[in-house]
């Protein structure tokens, strides 16, 4: 009789405050292989940059993170991860990523993770909670890659649930299963492509120049085929989305943060900065 699988649950806390002055200063809590790997500060005392890393580097069946995030009154953290997030082939359950953010008044979040690979064979859930309390905004991104086209091998068995909630605003959630062939193939899903890009921006409140935000952000993704922005408004603020797919995470990846540089300057006033851990 085979042994039994060992599974690696880690469950990580980020509190993120403004202290005295206008400095953004972070604390963090673990437990199993998830921490916070440093703070960074690039664009000034007043944005904490935040690199998470998880040294096993995947995910099998049984696995679990969750990451509990809070970016308390005032403050501005950036969060981001040096590596893509893998799922790899599941033999033993479903692994799962659970995120859990909440943004205080007048607080900035911005969930800026690499890529998310989902291997062929894997059972994997990917959920991002976020909460937006009065005058707080958010940007968020998901690159999804099923598969490795690369390596030859592409996403043929498997499943992937995909979660991405702003509490009141905005739900999209739904399971990618390699098995069902309107959805992986069909005009109405992801017509062949297996690379699935997100971004979000949220805020309470309404958009004073959403129209114009909405056309030049079309303009900057007039060179890629399967993209789209849309303006979402309801009685508790204001969403913006940017969608694409396409067959390369890196070419998906690129285009976003093309938009996110331009949602960045003109909703925020800030310079599309970079996190320095994508340039390493």
């Amino acid at each position: 009789m085979s042994a039994d699988p060992i599974h690696w649950p880690a469950r990580l806390t980020l509190s993120a405050a403004r202290d005295g002055g206008n400095a953004t200063r972070v604390h963090a809590r673990h437990d199993g292989p998830l921490r916070l790997l440093k703070t960074l500060y690039p664009e000034g005392a007043g944005i904490a940059h935040a690199v998470l890393v998880h040294p096993p580097g995947g995910l099998v069946g049984g696995d679990r993170l969750d990451i509990h995030i809070d970016v308390q009154a005032g403050a501005h953290l950036l969060v981001t991860t040096p590596a893509a997030t893998r799922f790899y082939r599941s033999n033993a359950g479903e692994a799962a990523q659970v995120v859990q953010a909440t943004v205080g008044q007048g607080a900035r979040l911005e969930w800026l993770p690499q890529e998310t690979l989902a291997y062929p064979d894997c059972i994997a859930r990917n959920e991002v909670k976020l909460s937006l309390a009065p005058g707080a905004s958010l940007l968020a991104t998901e690159v999804l890659g099923l598969g490795l086209p690369a390596a030859a091998q592409p996403f043929v068995a498997g499943r992937m649930l995909q979660h991405l909630e702003i509490t009141g605003q905005w739900l999209d959630r739904g399971w990618l299963d390699a098995t069902d062939a309107a959805l992986m193939d069909g005009p109405c899903g992801l017509a062949g492509h297996r690379v699935l890009g997100t971004l979000v921006y949220a805020q309470t409140g309404a958009l004073a120049d959403a129209e114009a935000l909405l056309a030049d952000g079309r303009a900057l993704l007039a060179d890629v085929p399967a993209a789209g922005i849309t303006h979402l408004q309801s009685l508790r603020g204001t969403v913006l989305l940017a969608r694409i797919a396409g067959d390369e995470v890196e070419t998906v990846t690129l285009a976003l943060r093309r938009v996110r540089a331009l949602w960045r300057e003109r909703l925020w006033a800030l310079a599309s900065t970079d996190p320095r851990i994508w340039a390493t």
